[in-house]
């Protein structure tokens, strides 16, 4: 039985960080599973990423950067993610298609009818069974992501963090709309409790997911080593 967790959030809200912890403890309880990321997960999307995530595109056209989201999606949900869930892993990716409605419908406000349309047909109408919503103060983010670019020298990626500050709260204010659109799907976690608590909250509610679809390693074929 497959598993389709998203993580969602504004820039620097530790997504990346959560979604290790997390591969690790499903790792340790013999669940395997998969990491992806959005942009990008497969050759051509990660090519796109480039594109997307250059701080030289900001001339970038609204619907031109919803396109390249959308036609990355489609061969990330095609290559990566379809394949995965059809053969019952536990897919967990940073960021989906909510991405789209927070950054390009809410953040940069395109039709957000058009991106309903577009969403399903580029993730072939793939929906996570769960998404965890990192809710964190743009601004406390924004200063996260600059100093993780410029750690990692990841400058070629911070086209989003050139943007100003109101782009970002509404952003959040789509995430926020999104998620209560759909409560049972969406799990929102306060980031400023600290990386700790916020896995503890995180492990619960998967582990109680895990427990109600009645995963055992049986399902994968393997045997728990621990």
């Amino acid at each position: 039985m497959s598993l389709f967790i998203t993580f969602e959030g504004v820039e620097g809200s530790g997504k990346t960080t959560q979604i290790r912890r997390l591969k690790s403890h499903l790792s340790k309880k013999g669940v395997p599973c998969a990491i992806t990321r959005e942009p990008g997960g497969c050759p051509i999307s990660e090519e796109v990423r480039k594109i997307l995530l250059n701080p030289n595109h900001r001339e970038m056209a609204p619907l031109t950067e919803l396109l390249l989201y959308e036609a990355a999606r489609a061969q990330h949900v095609e290559e990566v993610i379809a394949p995965l869930l059809k053969k019952g892993m536990v897919v967990i990716s940073d960021r989906f298609s909510d991405a789209s409605i927070a950054y390009q419908g809410h953040g940069r406000k395109v039709n957000l009818r058009l991106i309903d349309t577009l969403n399903r047909v580029s993730s072939q109408n793939t929906k996570p069974d769960v998404t965890i919503l990192l809710d964190c103060p743009p601004l406390v983010g924004l200063k996260r992501a600059i100093q993780r670019n410029q750690t990692l020298r990841q400058e070629k990626e911070g086209r989003f963090e050139l943007e100003e500050v109101r782009f970002h709260n509404r952003v959040r204010r789509g995430y926020l709309a999104v998620a209560k659109k759909e409560p049972r799907r969406f799990k929102i976690i306060d980031t400023r409790q600290g990386e700790e608590k916020v896995f503890q909250k995180i492990q619960k509610v998967i582990d109680e997911l895990i427990k109600t679809r009645k995963f055992r390693n049986a399902d994968f074929g393997i045997r728990n080593r621990n």
